[in-house]
């Protein structure tokens, strides 16, 4: 299935399967629960149930890490046993995490809370892209994934302004209630899995002809899935992994604005990814992928080398300004990159194979954002403020030479050149 040549977002709907349209109707409620407790996690640990500020911030860890173990299994999982199964698996452990941790009064119980969400983290990457993969098709496959990203933050976005509003460290009970509401938003997709969406299974038979042995080392053994597996682990570390640690951090220390510059910062972020999304799909729809890649490198790169001049202006607007900037430019990469890595993923998959393929992308992102924050913090602490501009710079041409790695070892098909488009405009 291929999108027409409507581009707008009615366009987008009216084409889309009505599968496609049911698993697409769940993520802003889905991701309202997340922006509700997202940023007020660590505030509730340490402030609400009087924990430690730094065993608050290593439960916060607990999320990532399990999520990292529990990734390469569910990817098997979902090439065995189908991608909405595992799905919903995930989503029973989301609705137990945020439950368990909206009571927690003790750090045993809040590390338990966390972990069962970190196993949702874990599958739901593999899980919904697969599943996405096995609904839609060819360009259209490509923008659901760039719609699915806008709403994503759209979610994220009202819901960290209506927590901001609600949750007050001097009533412990709202935070109970936000955290509750979060763990009742992931029921929404539960309900059209097993109602609308229950004929759907997201597995594909391997064929008669496949090899024998396709484990993970198998399928890293060939040269484009390591080259993009790379390329989204540096992605991760430079971008995701430095949002919650650099960015704030460096801000803070070096452009010396406000922490309320830093919030408002993500909301400029979250308005620049929905208002640009759909223009970002439509420019680069029957373009080569990697090439958007490369384009998303050196927009991140100028980011990074635009917040690095705030060092010159500490703490007046200037450096208030370039910090929004920053944050707004950054997004536009992510629009960039939304757009094209999830289907480069998945075109390049076997059908058979996409859990797998979908895992290791998720694996290497959230190994790139447990590793980004801790480089972030021993750059900063040791006031290597141009040192750590430099290091994701670099990071970020390193994105660009991964993609052309890329591109040299994979057909124009896969890398998203449609067939009627000429050589000359792709």
């Amino acid at each position: 299935m291929t999108s027409s040549p409507r581009s707008g977002a009615l366009a987008f709907w009216s084409n889309l399967p009505t599968d496609g349209r049911w698993l697409l109707s769940t993520v802003v409620v889905q991701f309202f629960g997340r922006g509700l407790t997202l940023p007020f996690t660590i505030i509730y640990l340490h402030e609400v149930r009087g924990f430690s500020l730094g065993l608050s911030g290593t439960l916060m860890g607990l999320i990532a890490v399990v999520g990292l173990l529990i990734t390469g299994p569910a990817g098997a999982l979902v090439d065995r046993y189908g991608a909405r199964r595992v799905m919903l698996f995930g989503l029973a452990f989301a609705v137990a995490g945020y439950s368990v941790l909206a009571f927690a009064t003790t750090p045993w119980v809040a590390a338990a809370g966390l972990a069962l969400f970190g196993v949702q983290l874990g599958i739901g990457w593999p899980s919904v892209n697969t599943l996405v993969a096995t609904i839609v098709e060819g360009d259209l496959r490509q923008r659901y994934y760039g719609v699915n990203f806008a709403l994503l933050n759209l979610g994220v976005g009202v819901g960290g302004v209506v927590g901001g509003l609600v949750v007050d460290v001097e009533r412990p009970g709202t935070f109970v209630a936000a955290f509750l509401v979060n763990a009742a938003t992931f029921l929404a997709p539960v309900v059209v899995l097993l109602g609308p969406l229950r004929h759907l299974d997201g597995r594909v038979e391997r064929p008669d002809d496949a090899a024998p042995a396709e484990g993970y080392l198998t399928i890293l053994r060939r040269p484009e899935v390591l080259w993009l597996s790379g390329l989204g682990l540096l992605a991760a570390f430079v971008g995701y992994g430095q949002m919650e640690g650099g960015f704030p951090a460096f801000a803070r220390q070096v452009a010396e604005v406000s922490t309320r510059t830093v919030g408002f910062a993500f909301v400029v972020n979250t308005v620049a990814i929905v208002a640009l999304q759909f223009w970002v799909m439509n420019r680069v729809s029957g373009r080569r992928r990697t090439r958007v890649l490369a384009v998303m490198a050196g927009v991140w790169a100028l980011a990074w080398l635009l917040l690095g001049v705030t060092g010159i202006f500490p703490g007046g607007t200037t450096a208030v300004v370039i910090v929004l900037a920053f944050h707004g430019i950054f997004g536009l990469g992510e629009t960039l990159m939304q757009s094209t890595l999830p289907a480069l993923t998945n075109d390049i998959a076997p059908p058979h194979l996409r859990g797998r393929y979908n895992a290791l992308g998720s694996g290497a992102f959230q190994a790139g954002t447990i590793v980004g924050p801790v480089a972030a913090g021993f750059l900063l602490e040791h006031g290597l403020a141009g040192g750590f501009i430099g290091v994701v710079v670099v990071g970020c041409l390193g994105i660009g030479a991964m993609s052309f790695a890329v591109g040299r070892r994979i057909t124009p098909e896969v890398n998203g050149v449609r067939p009627e488009t000429s050589p000359t405009s792709a």
